[in-house]
């Protein structure tokens, strides 16, 4: 596996390994195996559905984080995207919102957060999803204002 290995149509390792905190720190992070599985079918499940519907291409925010990168940006043991379960991405153009509406109404997903989007300006915050199996999948959809989450209805 290297970063231009295809875990679906339109989206490679690379993309989902992607970090620039990696790159300064010089943090290897990549995928094992089961992870690899996991950021497979998340791009196959969430992104290129995303992609397809809103004909539009992007490349993620922030998936896979190793340990090490996990703790370098300060983000909680627990995070999926450590498991490879969990990606943040935004459309150039489109209101993060609706793309998080779009998501919320038509795919299985995990966990749904439109964080940080102030209500706005549409370009504000991004979207983050999970997915973790089809029969084990909360279809959790939240807002998180920075100190809070709410449903978002």
């Amino acid at each position: 596996m290297d970063g231009s290995t295809k875990v679906s149509a339109h989206f490679t390792l690379g993309e989902m390994c992607k970090s620039s905190t990696a790159e300064r720190l010089d943090i290897t992070n990549l995928p094992n195996e089961i992870e690899f599985k996991r950021l497979t079918t998340l791009a196959e499940k969430i992104l290129e559905p995303v992609r397809v519907h809103f004909d539009r291409p992007f490349a993620p925010n922030s998936a896979f984080r190793c340990s090490e990168l996990n703790k370098a940006i300060g983000s909680k043991p627990s995070s999926q995207h450590c498991l490879g379960q969990a990606v943040d991405f935004e459309l150039a153009g489109i209101s993060n919102e609706e793309v998080a509406r779009w998501v919320k109404n038509n795919l299985d997903f995990d966990q749904l957060i439109l964080e940080f989007y102030d209500g706005e300006d549409p370009n504000s915050g991004w979207i983050h999803v999970s997915y973790v199996a089809e029969d084990l999948n909360r279809n959790q959809a939240l807002v998180f204002y920075g100190k809070s989450y709410a449903l978002f209805e």
